[in-house]
């Protein structure tokens, strides 16, 4: 069965999962951090999700795949936030477990996409 929307894309699904898990985890950092981290996390994760939509909805593959490229850039940079919130004891490695482990398989289905649409496309 072929994708007829963004939708269909469990990548996308699972993006939207972490969306929620990351908003969830950004409203227990600390007050000061409201304009500062707690705002650029909710950027990176809204941009995984925006950008496998963005790309899907391009129909062209190299697009798509530089849209996919993209939000395994902002997937990075999300998880390196994660860890430095760990790092400067806003929150536990067990509390952001799930979101890592996430951002895991987002990343692993992000990476068999682009290698799938690349291989048609060669």
């Amino acid at each position: 069965m072929a994708v007829q929307s963004y939708k269909d894309l469990i990548v996308w699904q699972k993006s939207m999962k972490l969306v929620t898990d990351v908003y969830s985890l950004t409203k227990q950092l600390p007050k000061e951090e409201i304009y500062a981290l707690s705002t650029q996390m909710r950027r990176a994760v809204i941009s995984i999700p925006s950008n496998i939509a963005e790309g899907q909805k391009r129909k062209s593959p190299k697009e798509f795949c530089n849209f996919l490229s993209i939000a395994r850039g902002s997937l990075g940079e999300l998880e390196t936030q994660l860890l430095i919130c760990v790092q400067l004891n806003y929150l536990s490695e067990q509390q952001i477990n799930n979101a890592t482990n996430l951002c895991e398989e987002i990343s692993k289905m992000l990476n068999a996409l682009i290698e799938k649409i690349s291989e048609k496309e060669s």
